[in-house]
């Protein structure tokens, strides 16, 4: 390997479901390494608010209440990883979602000499994601968040921190649905691991310990796979 190919921008998927931890841990690579995390609702509403070609072309379908195509998605992202601000690379979050996104994912970094240098897979135990999420409820008053078994203010039903009794939940944040929608991504995604499995690509990492145990792993795993 060249180091000129060495040196292209990495690229790094980051798979799991709803409260895994995507967010928190793209937040600690980004500060770590110097990447940007990508997601298709940010591209999109850049591409759009900056009047893009690829961005209007966004906005006319979405306007018309249609699902914005693979095409326009890809092209959007052409055009942000050709930002200065990518230039250490970037890591995609909820993109790709099927094996032809992937397919096409994989000609447009072609264009560039880059390629996936790693699709990691946050897993999770399917039972405790549902008691960790479907306990969680925050402060109406200051955003504070609690939990029904890990994390309960220390006077019952009053924050601890400003001392409100307005506690909310989110109307998804319930059993039925955070087990529907963990099903629902399991599905979806199987084909994903499968195909970057395949080309060596894949790597795993136990999503449900301490965050600076999981941070520590993903990493290890982001020096590997770029060095």
């Amino acid at each position: 390997m060249t180091s000129d190919v060495m040196t292209r921008p990495a690229v790094l998927i980051l798979l799991g479901p709803p409260g895994a931890g995507k967010g928190t841990q793209a937040r600690v690579l980004e500060e770590k390494f110097g990447l940007v995390q990508l997601s298709t609702g940010d591209l999109l509403r850049a591409a759009v608010a900056a009047g893009t070609e690829a961005g209007k072309a966004a906005k006319a379908v979405m306007a018309a209440g249609g699902l914005v195509s693979d095409e326009i998605v890809i092209n959007i992202l052409r055009d942000r990883l050709a930002e200065p601000d990518c230039a250490k690379g970037v890591i995609l979050d909820g993109f790709p979602r099927t094996t032809v996104q992937a397919e096409a994912l994989d000609v447009l970094l072609g264009e560039t000499g880059q390629k996936i240098n790693a699709a990691i897979s946050l897993e999770v135990d399917d039972a405790a994601m549902v008691t960790r999420i479907s306990g969680r409820y925050t402060c109406g008053g200051c955003g504070e968040g609690y939990h029904d078994s890990f994390k309960q203010p220390v006077s019952a039903g009053t924050c601890d921190k400003c001392g409100s009794s307005e506690m909310t939940r989110r109307e998804d944040d319930n059993a039925e649905t955070v087990a529907s929608r963990l099903e629902a991504y399991h599905a979806q995604t199987a084909p994903l691991i499968a195909y970057y499995n395949g080309k060596g690509a894949l790597q795993t990492i136990d999503a449900m310990g301490e965050i600076e145990t999981i941070s520590g792993g993903l990493a290890k795993i982001v020096t590997d796979v770029t060095s």
